[in-house]
């Protein structure tokens, strides 16, 4: 199961969610059999009235024909909470040579990538990582995963951008979580446009 199908079956699980606990708190629903329900404030007993509006009488709702309310809603949390499980086993991963071990990172981890010599240092807190690696071929290998590359020496996770200012030159300072930032040349500018799904009042960003 991808990462986006996890996604979907989570917003899924939870819209279904919010639209029981909806309907379960409200004061009053309509049943299309047998007519209006109404809910006691005091003790939550349910009823209905019969068809006839004059007699006065009301009568007990079977228990089967309420609304699901809480065990679903239940049922649903753990539904949820067992996909964000699956979610954080499949999150893409990297393997690479350290100190003489192998070391697996989560991507989401590492903020940036650096060129350092014939070296790349992974931005990843608190500790960095040298590889020896060209950053040209980790930026091919990287860019699948949400990093991409914003200067001929620095590739950056998507994930971690928390702000993007332009400048006077055409370039961009752009600021990763923990506070860094990182100078966007014009050459890779386009790139930005990979930071969000959806722009909006920014039509001439990245431009």
């Amino acid at each position: 199961m991808s990462s986006r199908e996890i996604q979907n079956q989570k917003a899924t699980a939870l819209e279904m969610m919010v639209q029981q606990a909806t309907h379960a708190n409200a004061d009053v629903s309509v049943s299309p059999l047998r007519g209006n329900v109404i809910r006691s404030g005091e003790n939550r007993r349910e009823y209905t009235r019969e068809s006839t509006p004059d007699d006065g009488f009301y009568e007990p709702v079977e228990p089967s024909t309420l609304p699901a309310t809480r065990s679903d809603a239940a049922n649903l949390m753990r539904a949820v909470q067992h996909l964000e499980v699956i979610a954080k086993r499949q999150a893409p991963r990297i393997a690479f040579k350290a100190k003489g071990s192998i070391l697996l990172l989560d991507l989401a981890d590492i903020l940036a990538v650096q060129a350092e010599g014939n070296y790349v240092s992974l931005q990843h807190r608190p500790n960095p990582y040298l590889v020896h690696e060209s950053l040209s071929s980790m930026a091919e290998k990287l860019k699948p995963y949400g990093l991409i590359r914003i200067h001929r020496s620095v590739v950056v996770n998507i994930s971690a951008v928390e702000e993007i200012q332009p400048l006077p030159t055409g370039e961009y300072r752009l600021r990763v979580k923990g506070g860094k930032e990182y100078l966007v040349t014009r050459t890779y500018k386009e790139n930005l446009r990979d930071l969000a799904q959806l722009w909006v009042g920014s039509d001439r960003l990245c431009g």
